[in-house]
């Protein structure tokens, strides 16, 4: 048995067990598109929260849902209704207490959740990404999350293999995002958009449903009666939440 023993442990000693390297990048990158390439519509719960200086300003929660091609719709439920929409031409905001929609291109919006707009697109990270490298440093939401660090593309950056009007919508130069996936599945678990000045929102996402039977109608905006339109970008200011669109 002491034999058994001391031959086991200098079998140990010289042939030690590999270790468990982490994904690459670029493997993580393929296994986060690879999750939501093949699905045509998806769904989720979120939880959407304003940062300004580490400090919370504003939190909502919802359902949100997308359908290839280029088609949002982000439900608000608490602390009060609002709809985000995207039908692949315009993005709308509206707020019906305030019987007032904002509507902008989809193209030409900075709004802070147009990084997601990728979930309905091709599922190419590079669409939204000049570059993407592993951040470490950033607490996590799950144990088993890894967070890739987007640095969000300008309206200047072209997409390689596309003409600058394909690029999808401009972001502002040092804005960046930050992915945390599961390294597993590759379900994306939250994103933080940082914008040049600062202001930070945060998505987290929980009970994703893939290929969910979704009406086309969802992603369709009709104003009703009395409902005024005013044309601009609402943005990622929370302030936008507080009044009303153009004020």
């Amino acid at each position: 048995m002491k034999l058994g023993l001391l031959l086991i442990s200098t079998f140990a000693i010289l042939f030690p067990a590999p270790e468990q390297t982490s994904p690459s990048v670029a493997a993580l990158v393929r296994r986060f598109e690879s999750a939501y390439r093949s699905s045509k519509t998806l769904q989720a719960n979120f939880l959407e929260t304003y940062f300004d200086s580490g400090k919370v300003l504003r939190s909502e929660a919802g359902v949100a849902y997308f359908a290839k091609p280029g088609k949002m719709r982000w439900e608000y439920e608490s602390p009060e209704p609002n709809l985000y929409l995207v039908d692949g031409k315009w993005s709308w905001f509206y707020v019906p207490a305030d019987h007032t929609v904002t509507r902008t291109r989809a193209k030409q919006s900075s709004d802070s959740r147009t990084p997601l707009a990728l979930l309905a697109g091709e599922m190419k990270v590079s669409r939204v990404c000049k570059s993407v490298t592993l951040d470490s440093s950033s607490r996590l939401v799950q144990a088993q999350g890894v967070v890739l660090r987007c640095d969000l593309r300008g309206s200047d950056d072209i997409v390689p293999g596309t003409s600058s009007t394909q690029s999808g919508s401009p972001a502002a130069h040092g804005s960046y995002a930050l992915f945390e996936v599961n390294p597993q599945s590759g379900e994306l678990l939250r994103i933080l958009v940082v914008d040049s000045g600062g202001v930070q929102v945060e998505f987290r996402f929980s009970n994703w449903q893939f290929d969910p039977l979704l009406q086309g109608s969802k992603f369709s905006f009709q104003p009703s009666k009395g409902v005024v339109i005013v044309d601009g970008d609402f943005g990622a200011s929370p302030d936008t939440r507080d009044r009303k669109p153009g004020h």
